[in-house]
């Protein structure tokens, strides 16, 4: 990137930070208008289920919507998360369709209408550059402001889902030694299934939760339990120590009546090394060198089952190169229509079909197969998804 396309783009953040959260559509449309002669700017945002892209507009309307799974232009460029140019019928005009995606979280697409640029491949760098920055904004603007996530919903969630959704970290994660992806269904009236992460310098934590019963009931549990891992993980306790903090918190607010099955996974950056604590449902594959696999764990209690209980963790192998699973058992224990369960054999069937595919695209694939499996309407149980490419730093350390 040349030092007036840096120069300009740091303006352009500026611009960005200093612009009313409700207003950061209308001042990215004025900064490329200047700098690259933009005459239209549409801010296309992933909807909770990911199947499409709706555009930001005055509320309470968004707009039509784009597919996400037809083949267009901005579908494509969300799930490729690459720029897209579609030639227009305007001679000389060109449409870049640019993802807007923060630290691996994919949060939609940036159409920009504008004159084929004589630079090319560099003019597209310097607009997805500003398109990041601009997703960086949105995530802050959220704080303030309910358009953004408004705009993304098709229908209205339940405050069961709309519970579960502020709960979650983001969709996405990505850092040199790892991508995460993940997905969650029924996507606008999800109670019970979460997942979490948090990354320090060394180390990656992951977890999967699933929280008994149905609707608020579920939504209440989850997020006690989800809180309270979060609680001791902040206070830097080990692994084991955090599932038995957390089912401490849940037993002493439902007395064994309700517990919240969880599965928690700690990497070390540094060296490469995993441990789990397997406390309930949910189940872990790896994909090693096209085998798909499922991680034997050693079961114990879901959190909040008894009082008092003590959890060990245990090492599991994972290698530079691995895509590990993790799905909740609205996953792996959904019955069809003809009252089979999805089953493993389903499940490492659709892994194994979509080991070349990205981690988000492979989440998304798994529900969507778990929903033909249902009948093609809306799961019976929640589903909870993780997808986890492991690259490993001595990998990148040697290369």
């Amino acid at each position: 990137m040349s030092n007036r396309s840096e120069v300009w783009l740091g303006a352009a953040e500026s611009a960005l930070r200093a612009a009313p959260p409700t207003s950061l559509l209308s001042a990215a449309g004025e900064l490329l208008a200047q700098y690259a002669q933009v005459k239209e700017v549409t801010l296309l945002l992933a909807d909770y289920g990911l199947s499409v892209l709706q555009p930001v507009t005055q509320l309470p309307h968004t707009g039509s919507h784009v597919s996400v799974r037809e083949g267009t232009p901005a579908g494509r460029a969300f799930t490729a998360q690459a720029p897209v140019v579609e030639v227009t019928d305007d001679p000389g005009i060109v449409i870049a369709h640019l993802p807007v995606t923060v630290r691996g979280d994919r949060l939609g697409v940036l159409s920009a209408r504008l004159p084929e640029p004589a630079e090319g491949t560099s003019r597209m760098l310097e607009l997805a550059a500003f398109a990041t920055a601009l997703g960086h904004e949105l995530i802050v603007a959220e704080r303030d402001t309910d358009l953004y996530l408004q705009a993304r919903r098709r229908r209205r969630l339940t405050l069961a889902a709309e519970m579960q959704w502020q709960l979650l970290p983001g969709r996405g994660l990505s850092r040199q030694e790892y991508t995460l992806g993940a997905h969650l269904e029924p996507a606008y009236a999800i109670g019970g299934d979460n997942f979490d992460w948090s990354t320090t310098d060394d180390v990656l934590t992951v977890t999967c939760t699933d929280g008994q019963g149905h609707g608020i009931d579920a939504a209440l549990l989850t997020n006690l339990a989800v809180s309270a891992l979060r609680n001791a993980r902040r206070a830097c306790v080990p692994l084991e120590e955090q599932a038995s903090l957390a089912s401490e918190a849940v037993y002493a607010q439902y007395g064994g009546k309700q517990c919240a099955p969880s599965l928690l996974l700690r990497f070390d950056l540094t060296t490469g090394s995993a441990h789990a604590v397997d406390a309930g449902s949910p189940h872990v594959f790896r994909v090693r060198d096209s085998l798909v696999e499922q991680v034997v764990l050693e079961p114990q209690t879901p959190l909040g089952m008894f009082q008092e209980t003590e959890y060990r963790k245990q090492p599991f192998s994972v290698s530079p190169g691995d895509r590990l699973v993790i799905v909740s058992s609205g996953v792996h224990g959904s019955p069809g229509q003809d009252g089979r369960a999805f089953g493993e054999r389903a499940l490492r069937e659709t892994i194994a079909a979509t080991q070349r595919s990205s981690p988000y695209e492979t989440a998304r694939a798994l529900v969507d197969g778990l929903v033909q499996h249902a009948g093609g309407s809306d799961l019976p149980e929640d589903a909870a998804v993780i997808c986890l490419d492991w690259r490993g730093r001595q990998q990148l350390l040697d290369g």
